[in-house]
Protein backbone atom coordinates (compact mmCIF):
# COMPACT_ATOMS: atom_id res chain seq x y z
CA UNK A 1 0.00 0.00 0.00
CA UNK A 2 1.40 3.40 -1.01
CA UNK A 3 1.35 6.23 1.48
CA UNK A 4 0.53 9.69 0.30
CA UNK A 5 3.75 11.70 0.69
CA UNK A 6 1.87 14.93 1.33
CA UNK A 7 -0.09 13.38 4.22
CA UNK A 8 3.07 11.79 5.62
CA UNK A 9 4.87 15.14 5.48
CA UNK A 10 2.06 16.85 7.38
CA UNK A 11 2.13 14.07 9.97
CA UNK A 12 5.90 14.40 10.39
CA UNK A 13 5.64 18.18 10.83
CA UNK A 14 2.97 17.65 13.50
CA UNK A 15 5.07 15.06 15.32
CA UNK A 16 8.10 17.38 15.28
CA UNK A 17 6.07 20.36 16.49
CA UNK A 18 4.58 18.34 19.39
CA UNK A 19 8.07 17.16 20.38
CA UNK A 20 9.33 20.76 20.42
CA UNK A 21 6.46 21.79 22.71
CA UNK A 22 7.23 18.86 25.01
CA UNK A 23 10.92 19.84 25.23
CA UNK A 24 9.95 23.49 25.83
CA UNK A 25 7.68 22.52 28.74
CA UNK A 26 10.30 20.13 30.16
CA UNK A 27 12.97 22.85 30.24
CA UNK A 28 10.58 25.33 31.86
CA UNK A 29 9.72 22.73 34.50
CA UNK A 30 13.48 22.45 35.22
CA UNK A 31 13.73 26.20 35.88
CA UNK A 32 14.86 27.47 32.47
CA UNK A 33 13.20 30.47 30.83
CA UNK A 34 12.60 29.60 27.17
CA UNK A 35 11.82 31.67 24.08
CA UNK A 36 11.69 30.98 20.35
CA UNK A 37 14.94 31.78 18.56
CA UNK A 38 14.11 33.87 15.50
CA UNK A 39 17.55 34.06 13.93
CA UNK A 40 19.45 31.79 11.58
CA UNK A 41 23.05 31.63 10.39
CA UNK A 42 23.86 32.43 6.80
CA UNK A 43 27.12 30.75 5.80
CA UNK A 44 28.99 33.11 3.47
CA UNK A 45 32.21 31.16 3.02
CA UNK A 46 33.34 27.82 4.38
CA UNK A 47 37.05 27.16 4.79
CA UNK A 48 37.59 23.71 6.27
CA UNK A 49 40.52 24.65 8.51
CA UNK A 50 40.72 28.38 9.34
CA UNK A 51 37.16 29.48 10.08
CA UNK A 52 33.67 29.50 8.68
CA UNK A 53 32.54 32.99 7.76
CA UNK A 54 28.89 33.72 8.37
CA UNK A 55 26.40 36.14 9.84
CA UNK A 56 23.17 36.10 11.82
CA UNK A 57 20.06 36.84 9.77
CA UNK A 58 16.33 36.86 10.62
CA UNK A 59 14.91 33.39 10.05
CA UNK A 60 12.23 32.90 7.44
CA UNK A 61 8.81 31.55 8.19
CA UNK A 62 7.84 28.05 7.19
CA UNK A 63 5.99 27.75 3.89
CA UNK A 64 2.50 27.32 5.34
CA UNK A 65 3.25 27.80 9.01
CA UNK A 66 3.36 31.07 10.90
CA UNK A 67 6.36 29.96 12.97
CA UNK A 68 9.91 31.01 12.17
CA UNK A 69 12.35 28.24 11.33
CA UNK A 70 15.43 29.42 13.21
CA UNK A 71 18.41 27.35 14.26
CA UNK A 72 18.47 26.40 17.11
CA UNK A 73 14.75 26.00 17.81
CA UNK A 74 14.79 28.03 21.00
CA UNK A 75 16.96 29.85 23.47
CA UNK A 76 16.92 29.08 27.19
CA UNK A 77 18.47 31.02 30.04
CA UNK A 78 18.71 30.46 33.75
CA UNK A 79 19.84 32.59 36.66
CA UNK A 80 22.88 31.01 38.30
CA UNK A 81 24.35 33.11 41.09
CA UNK A 82 25.96 36.40 41.89
CA UNK A 83 29.37 37.26 40.56
CA UNK A 84 31.85 37.01 43.44
CA UNK A 85 34.01 39.85 42.13
CA UNK A 86 31.30 42.41 41.40
CA UNK A 87 27.95 41.95 43.16
CA UNK A 88 26.18 44.36 40.81
CA UNK A 89 25.99 41.81 38.00
CA UNK A 90 23.97 38.61 37.91
CA UNK A 91 25.21 35.55 36.06
CA UNK A 92 22.98 33.80 33.56
CA UNK A 93 23.56 30.65 31.56
CA UNK A 94 22.36 31.13 27.99
CA UNK A 95 22.01 28.04 25.82
CA UNK A 96 20.51 27.12 22.48
CA UNK A 97 18.27 24.06 22.18
CA UNK A 98 17.72 22.15 18.93
CA UNK A 99 15.02 19.45 18.91
CA UNK A 100 15.67 16.33 16.83
CA UNK A 101 13.66 13.16 17.36
CA UNK A 102 16.62 10.96 16.42
CA UNK A 103 19.29 13.27 17.88
CA UNK A 104 21.28 13.74 14.64
CA UNK A 105 21.99 17.06 12.95
CA UNK A 106 22.54 17.49 9.22
CA UNK A 107 25.95 18.60 7.96
CA UNK A 108 24.67 22.15 7.38
CA UNK A 109 23.17 22.32 10.89
CA UNK A 110 26.48 21.19 12.39
CA UNK A 111 28.36 23.98 10.58
CA UNK A 112 25.81 26.54 11.80
CA UNK A 113 25.96 25.29 15.40
CA UNK A 114 29.75 25.39 15.33
CA UNK A 115 29.60 28.97 14.05
CA UNK A 116 27.21 29.97 16.86
CA UNK A 117 29.58 28.53 19.48
CA UNK A 118 32.76 29.94 17.88
CA UNK A 119 31.24 33.44 17.78
CA UNK A 120 30.03 33.27 21.41
CA UNK A 121 26.33 33.59 20.58
CA UNK A 122 25.63 30.70 23.01
CA UNK A 123 27.75 29.17 25.74
CA UNK A 124 26.55 25.72 24.66
CA UNK A 125 23.96 24.11 22.40
CA UNK A 126 21.90 21.14 23.54
CA UNK A 127 20.35 18.59 21.19
CA UNK A 128 17.06 17.24 22.57
CA UNK A 129 16.11 13.76 21.38
CA UNK A 130 13.56 11.14 22.28
CA UNK A 131 14.69 8.70 24.95
CA UNK A 132 14.40 4.93 25.03
CA UNK A 133 11.34 4.99 27.31
CA UNK A 134 8.06 6.45 26.10
CA UNK A 135 7.87 10.18 26.87
CA UNK A 136 11.52 10.43 27.95
CA UNK A 137 13.68 13.30 26.67
CA UNK A 138 17.47 13.07 26.51
CA UNK A 139 19.74 16.11 26.18
CA UNK A 140 23.11 15.85 24.48
CA UNK A 141 25.67 18.66 24.36
CA UNK A 142 26.68 19.64 20.81
CA UNK A 143 30.32 18.88 20.09
CA UNK A 144 30.53 15.45 21.73
CA UNK A 145 30.97 13.39 18.58
CA UNK A 146 28.22 15.20 16.66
Amino acid sequence: MKTDKQKQGKRNIGIGRRFEVKVYKDLEAKGWICARWTKNVEILKHDPFPKTIGKLIPSRQGKFRKVSTGLPDFIAFKFDSYDNLNLEHNLYHIIGVECKSNGYLTKEEKVKCKWLLDNNVFSKILIAKKGKKRGEIEYKKFGNGN
